[in-house]
């Protein structure tokens, strides 16, 4: 026993001494002492602490990159109270687990205005599902498909997201083929023969044939089915920017500058540019309760000249004139010679109601009322409209009844040599875009891009990609249900957006975003790679370029007098 005992000790000093002469001869290979006495010279005039901290950054450099290790998914509520999902992402670091940040995504959902008891409950029952298929996604499964991946490889986080959520179509495409094929087969019943139509009215003698018999009506398209949303794609999209935020935060950048060298093939740009502001200031819509069905916002933009700052103060000014007229008693209703008053004249025009976009309800009947208010507050302010500020309007074309794209291609051709046409609700989702390669239909000058559902980062910045090279315009847009995460500026600083829709200057939920855009532009300032946006250019698609200019202005005047009665038409021409 005590040889063996000795020989056992006599193996293992040999193996310390092995491990000796291996330690020096690296020391003397990489000049270690040399380093450090640079190292210790370089920081003489620090305190120790400081000393060991550039020793740990400089060891860290050679230690082994950071990892994903957790992902967790958690049901918090939004701005409207709502649940939707959040995303928490940890590495290992140096060997140890940390946890580096979180990311909350709003629901797809559109926000139910004066619907049926049993709609709303329909949709709240949905958005449950949705957001609890997301977080079992999360907490489940999508932890070991990116476990142990750096960060930074956005790339191919993204790509294995997708394979993940293709996956889980194909379970859900089968699941659904199964259900049906496992039901039992009902003998049809045989077809019910409709009865004959009944025989035309008797025309009565002396009658004479009214105008209506003599027009047929123009049938009604029905609308088309809503793109299906797989219940849990939220995790998709919220677990790639998760990861892109934490990436920006291990690598010690804005996520904004994550987001630009993503989209610029890993390089930094030297200038970037703020989105210009599409700010809220009136609701409309279905929530008004006047007749303004067809106006859901009216909103203000900011001349391209100003800074964000600017324009925000310019947008807060035209907010508290709007308070102004809300806290302003309407005038008296005059009495007709019957006694009676002049109907609405006199109403209020401001409900008092703040709606979810975040600005006042207004209580007009007339699409040009709320127009001319916003014209009489600018002229009151000394703001001219076309010039310090740009109107546009939300027409919410969804919600229209008619769905015939030629409708939209009419107001294109009207409207498009004067002002932006800009789909959102119009356009498909950013996965559809992306597949068909198609973003010309219906026809518009740029598109309102949301990140919703299974939108990654890698897809975002393909999209703008796409846009760009089209010579359209990019919008990054909020969702009706927003949530108190500010990385939607983020992302439309870094991918070079036109345009940022954040809704009004109220609820907490947009304020922090507009402070986000403040933090910025302060930031790029501060750098020296903050760069002016370009003035508006109302350039139509390439077949308008090549016609004349008498044939653009034919086709620009005459739609307007058979779209707008003929003293709206006067109004839009002053404004």
């Amino acid at each position: 026993m005590g040889e063996e005992g000795g020989g056992r000790s006599c193996g293992i000093t040999r193996d310390l001494q092995k491990l000796k002469q291996q330690a020096m001869a690296y020391y003397q290979e990489n000049d270690v002492p040399r380093r450090l006495e640079e190292l210790l010279n370089s920081t003489f005039y620090l305190q120790p602490a400081d000393v060991y901290g550039h020793l740990a950054n400089y060891f860290s450099k050679l230690a082994k990159p950071p990892s994903i290790c957790k992902i967790v998914g958690k049901i918090i509520l939004d701005g409207m109270g709502l649940p939707t999902l959040q995303v928490e992402i940890s590495c290992t670091i140096q060997n140890f687990p940390k946890y580096i940040c979180s990311v909350v995504i709003p629901a797809h959902f559109e926000v139910s205005e004066n619907a049926l008891p049993e709609v709303v409950d329909a949709e709240e029952a949905e958005r449950h599902q949705a957001v609890n298929a997301a977080l079992q996604w999360v907490n489940e499964s999508i932890t070991e498909e990116l476990w142990g991946l750096n960060p930074s490889n956005q790339a191919e986080v993204d790509h294995r997201l997708r394979i993940f959520f293709e996956n889980k179509v194909q379970e859900d495409k089968e699941r659904k083929e199964l259900e049906r094929s496992s039901e039992e087969p009902v003998h049809a019943p045989p077809p019910v023969i409709p009865p004959p139509p009944p025989p035309p009215p008797t025309k009565k003698k002396g009658q004479k044939q009214g105008r209506r018999d003599t027009l047929l009506e123009k049938p009604i398209i029905p609308p088309e089915p809503p793109e299906p949303v797989l219940h849990g794609s939220m995790a998709i999209g919220a677990t790639s920017l998760a990861v892109a935020k934490a990436s920006a935060r291990l690598t010690g950048i804005p996520l904004y500058m994550n987001m630009a060298s993503l989209k610029h093939g890993q390089e930094q740009p030297s200038m970037l540019t703020m989105p210009l502001l599409m700010g809220s200031v009136l609701s409309c819509g279905k929530s008004s309760p006047g007749k303004l069905n067809l106006m859901k916002e009216v909103i203000c933009i900011p001349h391209p000249g100003l800074t964000t700052k600017q324009g925000i103060d310019l947008l807060l000014e035209i907010q508290k004139q709007v308070n102004r007229v809300m806290e302003t008693p309407p005038p008296p209703k005059p009495e007709t010679k019957k006694g009676h008053d002049a109907g609405k004249r006199g109403q209020q025009p401001i409900t008092g109601k703040m709606s979810h976009l975040g600005c006042l309800t207004v209580n007009y009947d007339t699409l040009e009322q709320p127009l001319l208010l916003i014209q009489g507050i600018c002229s009151n302010l000394g703001i001219e409209l076309g010039m310090s500020l740009h109107l546009a309007i939300n027409c919410a074309a969804h919600e229209l009844m008619d769905y015939d794209a030629e409708q939209w291609d009419g107001i294109y051709n009207a409207l498009a040599s004067r002002c932006y046409i800009i789909a959102g609700a119009a356009s498909r989702s950013v996965s559809k875009l992306l597949e068909h390669r198609n973003i010309s239909t219906p026809k518009s000058h740029g598109l309102i891009i949301n990140h919703t559902n299974q939108t990654t980062m890698s897809d975002l910045v393909e999209i703008t990609h796409l846009i760009d090279g089209k010579k359209q315009l990019t919008i990054l847009g909020s969702t009706e249900a927003e949530s108190s995460d500010d990385s939607l500026v983020d992302l439309a600083v870094g991918l070079g957006a036109r345009f940022i829709k954040l809704g009004g200057l109220s609820r907490g939920e947009r304020v922090t975003k507009y402070n986000r855009l403040l933090a910025i532009e302060e930031e790029l300032i501060q750098s020296g790679t903050w760069g002016s946006s370009e003035e508006h250019n109302f350039a139509s698609f390439q077949e308008d370029a090549e016609k004349t200019p008498e044939a653009i202005a034919e086709e620009t005047l005459r739609p307007l007098d058979s779209i707008f009665p003929p003293e709206v038409v006067e109004e839009s021409a002053k404004l």
